[in-house]
């Protein structure tokens, strides 16, 4: 009888790639996958470890799978991802329940961990940062019809709140050659929507080629066979060439949406955040993507609360947000991670302030999503077909402006429609954020 193993994967989509190359190579070594913890006797918890939230989340979900010791058949508790990268021993002194702690650096050598692992006993192993693979086979988590494309791993940006250079290590990344290889085996598979990301994706190539070569890349990608939808995330705006907009413009394959994480616009909180830009930069680049590419859908993440953060800087900040009037928006409160200059930088807001002023920005975007929202009553959107709402009686999906997990939904009737395909649809209404319509007849 072969041996059960499931997998709980947490944070990111370039996370959950990784997640997905694990689960790949354990199948490969003739493990049964099962979405059922309670069946397996091998549970690997792949965790984020970015922010405090996301941390709790990944040490209550280890506990979860762990009482499956108990109430299951679970004999081998391994845990990998950022967390695992990031406090490596700690986690073993600190929660006996974990049978093996995994570096990023050793996602290649799964197998023979969690065969260790299954014989006791608990033990850690971490290789360097630079081993992690970027490519490899995968058992994909999200529905056969879409799928993330890492097409770089790690960071050089230095931002100095974020942790993720020291966890992931700089910027690698992937050959354009094993990037494309990669999305013709997917859309062979049935995926019909690339989602491209990295930590930054308007660096992709710079380590290789000397350039960015995001551009040529997506050109390339929108040769692929059977792809409908490219759509572009983790773009920063100082990266944000005229050639990218360009290719953005002219391929119908790329969705008009970009997904372009700003932070803030004063220009002094950003130089504290050791990012560069501020109001003006930040207006042309938005001004400019809005001219190349018209119609764009842009999707941003702001940060409230950072060290130093007046009560001016984060009315100026709202001011900014209502001007633009992005139609998708995040709002983190800041956030101390261990090991990053911001850490221990002076000024520190008080956590019940920055979740205040989270609250109040977000309450003002909310507004501003709901009349984007209204603004498309009336309009005819392509929508992909995820599924059918049973309690609603509708079937529901994602337009071009709506990226998966993080975006709106369009609900809408139709006589019959299956997960992946396209359908038109007339919006008639909305319900708070999401889009109601019926489909057009054929």
């Amino acid at each position: 009888m072969s041996i059960h193993v499931g997998m709980v994967s947490l944070g990111c989509p370039k996370n959950q790639v990784d997640g997905e190359q694990l689960l790949a190579k354990l199948a490969a070594a003739g493990y049964t996958v099962t979405g059922d913890p309670a069946r397996a006797q091998v549970i690997v918890v792949n965790t984020c470890g970015f922010i405090e939230s996301a941390k709790q989340e990944a040490i209550n979900t280890i506990l979860e799978m762990a009482a499956y010791k108990q109430t299951g058949i679970l004999r081998a508790l391994v845990v990998t991802g950022c967390l695992a990268e990031r406090y490596r021993d700690e986690l073993l002194r600190e929660m006996p329940e974990i049978d093996a702690v995994v570096g990023i650096g050793q996602n290649g050598d799964i197998v023979s961990i969690v065969q260790k692992a299954l014989q006791g006993p608990a033990f850690g192993c971490y290789g360097p940062k630079s081993d992690l693979p970027l490519a490899g086979e995968r058992l994909l988590f999200s529905p056969s019809y879409w799928a993330y494309l890492k097409i770089a791993e790690g960071c050089s940006n230095r931002c100095a709140y974020c942790a993720i250079p020291a966890i992931r290590g700089p910027v690698r990344s992937r050959p354009m050659e094993s990037v494309l290889a990669e999305a013709k085996q997917l859309a062979a598979g049935g995926v019909k929507e690339l989602i491209v990301v990295a930590q930054d994706t308007t660096r992709y190539g710079e380590d290789l080629y000397g350039e960015s070569r995001l551009p040529q890349l997506l050109e390339s990608l929108c040769a692929v066979e059977g792809v409908r939808w490219i759509r572009l995330l983790y773009a920063y705006p100082e990266r944000v060439t005229p050639q990218l907009l360009a290719v953005m413009a002219r391929q119908e394959k790329i969705v008009k949406y970009i997904d372009l994480p700003i932070q803030h616009c004063c220009g002094r909180v950003l130089r504290s955040m050791n990012r560069p830009g501020d109001r003006q930069s930040l207006t042309d680049c938005i001004a400019a993507i809005r001219k190349a590419v018209p119609g764009v859908v842009i999707r941003t993440t702001v940060m409230v609360g950072f060290p130093g953060e007046t009560e001016q800087e984060f009315n100026e900040l709202c001011e900014f947000i209502a001007q633009m009037r992005f139609p998708r928006l995040g709002c983190f409160a800041f956030s101390e991670e261990e090991g990053t200059p911001a850490a221990a930088m002076a000024g520190a807001i008080d956590p019940a302030v920055r979740e205040h002023r989270r609250d109040i920005l977000m309450q003002q975007q909310t507004r501003i999503m709901e009349q984007a929202a209204a603004a498309r009553v009336g309009q005819h959107l392509t929508v992909l077909v995820e599924g059918f709402d049973e309690e609603r009686g509708l079937y529901y999906g994602r337009s071009a402006a709506d990226a998966p997990e993080i975006d709106g939904l369009v609900y809408f009737s139709a006589r019959q429609a299956a997960p992946g395909d396209f359908v038109t649809v007339a919006i008639t209404g909305t319900d708070a954020l999401d889009l109601v319509g019926k489909e057009m007849d054929s």
